[in-house]
């Protein structure tokens, strides 16, 4: 598993270190040292791979020899606690070869240190520590001072500002993640510290096997002392709470494998011995689910934190879809179509029907829509519906170029889903049940985000509108929420393509929407739009060309530059600000000092905004163009027609605009695109960059790249869609989704989380027992013998898991769908208070109320599995809930069922309901033996019985209940092999008792 590591420090003589000595040892070199007068010999080091001095632009020749350098250097510089060069140290990923970490190291170095105007000295290594794997790292020394022909100048001060260290540690994990998708390796990393991915460990230098050598010696031994004394903290907090291990590699995905869980481990442990022990911790840890093997035959595993998170969406989600609080009324619907008319703006058949299903009492609803179909316009005609009926409308996305877009196409004030949960958090901005949230983009929210807004809106009662393509950008962080909630509840899909002109441009887009990549490609090469060159350095001329050629004829026209990497951003910003300079379209250049560099920038530049600010309006992608600038102030006009001026000392979070990267126009539409490929891309960021235009698009490619068209398709269809961990236990189009992705095993996460042993059926009869999280007031004893004959839930008295009727599932038909959930708990209560009605009569139920039970029955479990087993338990504990959904009211049924399938999953829940039972029987039985009413204590003595032998069926939660004796009435401190069921039979009073007691062991 790829590792992120990114350190920075300062080589000075305060801490008696040499400048030249460092360099001669990072390069494996003998180098004299002039100011001590001695040779530094460091020949024997083995494990350097590349060393190359790298000049920027203007420094002398004579620098490229490592002596002259960094002996010049050491003479500049007077104080004897001089600062003699900065050192960044960054792991490169072992899953690259060496060609391809040394092309990786020297990327990044010219981009963020060499064109900024240092000079750097690379040493790539790569050792192979004890374990026999590879630890390949960069050391990169660098000057200090400004360099002209002369030598060198004054100190640069800016590059000691701590935001830059950050901003270059942020630079290098996007390098790297583009370099990964790139070569096609499966591993990410992440730049932000661990505290930040809310992961409890502390951050680790990384200290490689030669660096353990030198602490041998006596060389740097403070330094490898405390990597490994945060190595072995790390460990223990692993081996003492496994989760933390699991939560930090879930943090990206959903599932994982075996071989990314011993990295993490071996990362974040010291030696083999802690190593074992933390691997041993996280294997036996009730936090890891094992899923099974993967189609490379790799075991795969998801967390219970996952799963526990995703159970907590699918609950907040279903119960939303249930709840019809947010209805718009007949007159502000009309109102608002009449007032979009009045405007020019007709919806479409598909946007019409979208308008009514937002503006319906449901609350929560979905809305699936192709890129370029819409939906924002059709969101602005319902925010106004919604605001004529006395709703206040708000609007999320995950960035804030998306959300900008969703405020400017529907109207909706916006902001980003961070900044809104920051709100909460501090007591701000709560949802209330007046309040209807629109999610924009919603297909790039991870599992977790989505998971706290949909159950605080839950909690409030908020009505929630989620919008997106499943099929576009992916998320960030771990899942794909969106297209799990849209597979479970459906939604209304809008198809029209309304952005491109050209039927055959919307016909490519349905293609990409639906993963026809190589079609939607060659359409637009039989048009004439794709465009081939011998090198990716000529398809970025070629990409030039066409784009100053195109602007000039059409002048009016708007248009942008898209490409995969950072790096070929800020190449085509300068390529394409040089036309416009010769063309004497720009103003006196100031040089700016932004986060990113020194940038020139004048008057009728495009300029990219790269952070949010609320006070300016802006946000991290907004566009416009510069109207005046010098080296302290700036003020543009944005796209949306505002003019907005700052001192450039309070914002530098400034580039050219181009160009811009893939993730910045997903929430962008211009007249003409002009796309840069390359081969980090996917069939998710190709069907974004091929949609974002109206008239045409220019798609360019150099064949270093791809060899041919042919491999162009090949490598931008590939499919990278992100997992839930409960895709693997789906029979649905979420069990197609995992075996695309070559998992091929059959019953996954529904039969590990559930309990292994069968679940106590029935034993509660006669009870009145609350629910967790019910506060309805106390109903009358069920009826005896309601239940009496029905097949309630055919699950009853079977495992858990029935093969056979799981197998017959797989077969039959799906029912629709019509009325969701709720309407399958109401359809199947009304089945079964007519059966309950009859038998009030002292009548055998009619056949055709039988089959009508087992169609309700059948229905319900095609929806919820096992959801007719979690209903007849809310019907034993609440009687009443019959007739309210029978009569449809089944909101509350649907809440009661979804507590008792928690307690069926949940051990500990279920040990609770176990021992208020308990209690409840022992307290009735006393009760009626101090009345004397000795047939009846029997009666209450043969139900604890029951409950006792219960647990024969049921491991797991007598496994629990050990811990809690005392509440049960048993000894503390009995032999651990005995069994909780045999002691609580034998302790149930009375020879009838004890008789059962010795029947159970018989």
């Amino acid at each position: 598993m790829a590792i992120f590591h990114f350190s920075v420090q300062v080589i000075g003589r305060a801490q008696g270190r040499s400048a030249v000595a460092a360099a001669a040892y990072r390069a494996a070199e003998r180098l004299h040292d002039d100011r001590l007068d001695r040779d530094h010999d460091f020949t024997n080091k083995a494990g350097v791979v590349h060393s190359e001095i790298l000049l920027p632009e203007g420094a002398p020749e004579r620098f490229s020899d490592r002596a002259t350098l960094w002996n010049e250097v050491e003479a500049t510089e007077k104080r004897k606690d001089a600062q003699l060069a900065r050192e960044v140290e960054f792991a490169i990923p072992r899953e690259m070869n060496q060609p391809q970490g040394v092309a990786l190291a020297q990327d990044f170095v010219r981009a963020e240190f060499v064109e900024r105007g240092m000079i750097a000295d690379l040493n790539v290594h790569w050792d192979i520590g004890a374990d026999k794997l590879a630890k390949p790292h960069a050391h990169v020394m660098l000057t200090m001072r400004e360099v002209g022909e002369e030598g060198f100048g004054q100190k640069v001060r800016d590059w000691n500002r701590t935001e830059l260290v950050e901003q270059w540690r942020e630079r290098w994990a996007d390098h790297v993640n583009v370099r990964l998708a790139e070569l096609d390796i499966d591993a990410r990393i992440d730049h932000r510290s661990l505290e930040a991915q809310g992961i409890e460990l502390e951050p680790q230098d990384k200290i490689g096997p030669a660096a353990s050598r030198m602490g041998e010696r006596g060389l740097e031994a403070e330094r490898i002392e405390d990597h490994r004394a945060i190595a072995e903290r790390n460990g223990d907090r692993i081996i003492a709470d496994p989760s933390v291990a699991l939560n930090a590699i879930t943090h990206h995905q959903a599932t994982f494998t075996g071989r990314d869980l011993a990295m993490f481990i071996h990362r974040h442990s010291d030696g083999k011995d802690q190593y074992d022990r933390a691997m041993s911790a996280v294997r036996a840890s009730p936090d890891l689910v094992a899923l099974g093997k993967d189609g490379r035959g790799d075991d795969r595993f998801t967390s219970r934190d996952m799963i526990e998170t995703e159970q907590r969406l699918q609950r907040a989600s279903e119960l939303m879809a249930e709840r019809e609080q947010h209805r718009t009324d007949e007159k502000s619907r009309e109102a608002a179509l009449v007032s979009a008319e009045g405007r020019g703006l007709l919806l479409s058949g598909e946007q019409r029907a979208a308008f009514e299903h937002v503006t319906g009492d449901r609350d929560l609803s979905i809305v699936v829509g192709y890129a370029g179909t819409g939906k924002s316009a059709m969101l602005g005609v319902a925010r106004e519906a919604w605001e004529r009926s006395g709703f206040e409308v708000r609007g999320v996305a995950l960035s804030g170029i998306a959300a900008e877009g969703l405020e400017n196409g529907s109207g909706i004030a916006s902001r980003t889903i961070a900044s809104m949960e920051y709100g909460w958090a501090n007591g701000r901005d709560m949802l209330t049940s007046r309040d209807v949230l629109v999610i924009d983009e919603a297909g790039m929210v991870g599992t977790r985000q989505m998971e706290r807004v949909l159950s605080h809106a839950e909690a409030a009662g908020a009505k929630v509108v989620l919008v997106g393509d499943a099929e576009q950008l992916q998320a960030i962080e771990a899942g794909a929420a969106f297209r799990a909630i849209h597979e479970r509840h459906g939604g209304v899909e809008i198809t029209e393509i309304r952005r491109q002109h050209e039927d055959w441009q919307k016909d490519a887009t349905r293609h990409l929407a639906t993963g026809r990549t190589g079609e939607a490609i060659r359409a637009y090469a039989d048009h004439g739009m794709v465009h081939a060159a011998e090198t990716r350095e000529q398809a970025r001329a070629d990409l030039i060309d066409r784009w100053d050629a195109a602007r000039q004829a059409e002048p009016d026209k708007t248009r942008m530059i898209f490409t995969h990497t950072n790096d070929e951003v800020r190449t085509l910003n300068e390529m394409a600000r040089d036309r416009r300079r010769e063309a004497g379209e720009l103003g006196d250049d100031a040089r700016v000092k932004t986060v990113n560099g020194d940038r020139d920038f004048a008057s009728g530049d495009r300029v990219m905004f790269r952070r949010n600010d609320r006070s300016m309006e802006v946000k991290n992608g907004t566009l416009g163009t510069i109207e005046r600038v010098n080296e302290q102030n700036m003020t543009v006009r944005t796209d949306d027609g505002r003019s907005v001026s700052f001192d450039l000392k309070d914002y530098r979070d400034l580039d050219h605009g181009y160009a811009a990267t893939i993730h910045k126009t997903q929430a962008v539409s211009v007249d003409r695109t002009h796309a840069l490929t390359t081969q980090g891309m996917d069939r998710h960021g190709t069907y974004v960059v091929l949609t974002r235009h109206r008239d045409g698009v220019d798609f360019h490619y150099g064949r270093d790249d791809f060899k041919d068209e042919s491999r162009l398709i090949r490598t931008l269809s590939r499919e990278r869609a992100k997992d839930m961990a409960s895709d693997y236990r789906q029979v649905d189009p979420a069990k197609e989704f995992a075996e695309r992705r070559g998992i091929s095993f059959g019953e996954r996460v529904a039969e590990i989380v559930r309990p292994i042993a069968e679940k106590a059926r029935g034993i509660f009869d006669g009870l009145r027992l609350s629910l967790p999280g019910q506060d309805r007031a106390p109903s009358p004893a069920p009826e005896r013998g309601m239940f009496d004959g029905l097949d309630l839930g055919r699950f009853a008295s079977a495992p858990v898991h029935d093969p056979a009727r799981q197998q017959q599932r797989d077969h039959e038909p799906q029912p629709m769908r019509a009325g969701g959930l709720r309407g399958a708990v109401e359809r199947y209560a009304k089945a079964l208070d007519a059966i309950r009605q009859t038998r009030a009569q002292g009548i055998d139920p009619m056949p055709h109320q039988r089959e009508a039970l087992d169609k309700a029955r059948d229905a319900l479990d095609a929806i919820r599995p096992e959801g007719s087993t979690d209903l007849n338990s809310a019907f034993r504990a609440g009687p009443e809930l019959i007739r309210e959904a029978a009569e449809g009211r089944g909101h509350e049924a649907v809440r009661a069922m979804q507590a008792e399938a928690e307690i069926r999953i949940d051990p500990f829940q279920r040990a609770d309901r176990f021992v208020e039972g308990w209690q409840q029987l022992q307290r009735q039985h006393q009760e009626l033996v101090r009345d004397g009413n000795f047939r009846a204590a029997k009666t209450t003595a043969q139900h604890m019985a029951d409950m006792a032998k219960s647990l024969e069926r049921d491991a797991q939660l007598e496994s629990v209940l050990g811990l809690r004796s005392r509440e049960l009435g048993l000894e503390i401190g009995q032999d651990m092999g005995r069994s909780i069921g045999r002691d609580l039979a034998a302790s149930i009073p009375f020879d009838h008792g004890r008789d059962m007691s010795r029947g159970m062991e018989r």
